[in-house]
């Protein structure tokens, strides 16, 4: 069972094929319901100043405070990621995907980190999600 990033971070319809796909999706969702669950307050009153110095680890102190917070999220994700599926030109329906400057970032050091990597884009018709759902099933065989 792999740990498989997902993008957009709170998709349910990834985190579900993820799931189904006998793998362990990781989301940001998750990341803030056990913040939740361990007492601490709904954002932004849940970030920490941990989280900020965790940030910091991935930007410059002058990147903005968006990007440096979504990383403080996101940085343990990618560190724990054995794997990671992004969906480019998502509808906003589909996931909310952030800030573009986080999100290259994440790119960035999913890329650097080395680890598989499926991108795939948003289907726009019955045909092409029928082939986005395959290529998902296709790739989380192939790890296994």
């Amino acid at each position: 069972m792999a740990k498989v990033l997902i993008f957009p971070y709170n998709s349910l319809i990834l985190y579900d094929l993820v799931k189904r796909g006998g793998h362990e999706p990781l989301s940001v969702t998750r990341e803030v319901a056990k913040r939740l669950n361990d007492g601490l307050h709904s954002p932004p009153y849940n970030v920490t100043y941990d989280d900020v110095k965790a940030g910091l680890e991935y930007c410059a102190v002058d990147v903005p405070a968006g990007v440096r917070g979504r990383l403080a999220y996101l940085a343990p994700l990618i560190e724990e990621a054995q794997a990671a599926i992004f969906i480019r030109d998502p509808e906003y329906a589909f996931g909310s995907s952030g800030c573009a400057r986080a999100n290259e970032m994440v790119w960035h050091l999913v890329v650097k980190k080395g680890i598989p990597v499926l991108s795939v884009k948003y289907p726009r018709s019955s045909e092409e999600a029928k082939e986005f759902v395959s290529k998902i099933n296709s790739f989380l065989k192939s790890l296994g």
